[in-house]
C-alpha cells in the first residue's frame, strides 16, 4: 500500500460497504491505528457514537441511503474529531459540516494519513 508511518490511536469507522470498510481498516492498522468500533448501519453507528471511546471517527457520508448527519451531530457534541469519506465530493457533505475534513473516495493510504493528521491537529 505504500510507505506508512506509525501514529497510534483508536478509530471509530462507519462504512456501509463491507469491502471498503475492511480496506480502510487495513490502511488504518498499517498506519498504526486500531479500529475499536465499526458500523455499517446508521442505528449501530448512533449507538457507538454515544458510547464508544475513540480518538477519531471516519464517517461514510451516505450509509445505506441515509445521511450520516445524526452521527456527526453526536460526535460534535462529544467533541470528537471526525473525517468524512465520500464519493460525492464536498458538495455531498452535510451543509453544516462542510468545514470538516473529507476524503474523496477512492483514496490512498498517504491521503488518509494526511487527513488524520489534519483532523487530530484541528480543535473540535
Amino acid at each position: 500500500m505504500g510507505a506508512a508511518r506509525t501514529s497510534g490511536g483508536s478509530v471509530f469507522l462507519v462504512e456501509d460497504e463491507v469491502m471498503i470498510r475492511m480496506m480502510v481498516a487495513d490502511m488504518l492498522e498499517e498506519l498504526g491505528y486500531s479500529v475499536v468500533a465499526q458500523a455499517g448501519e446508521i442505528n449501530d453507528a448512533l449507538k457507538l457514537a454515544q458510547s464508544a471511546e475513540f480518538d477519531l471517527a471516519i464517517l461514510d457520508v451516505n450509509v445505506n441511503g441515509k445521511v450520516i448527519s445524526p452521527v456527526a451531530d453526536l460526535l460534535a457534541a462529544r467533541h470528537r474529531p471526525f473525517i468524512f469519506a465520500t464519493g460525492y465530493g464536498s458538495s455531498g457533505l452535510p451543509a453544516e459540516y462542510r468545514n470538516r475534513p473529507a476524503l474523496q473516495k477512492p483514496f490512498q493510504i498517504e491521503t488518509l494519513a494526511r487527513m488524520i493528521d489534519h483532523a487530530l491537529a484541528t480543535p473540535v
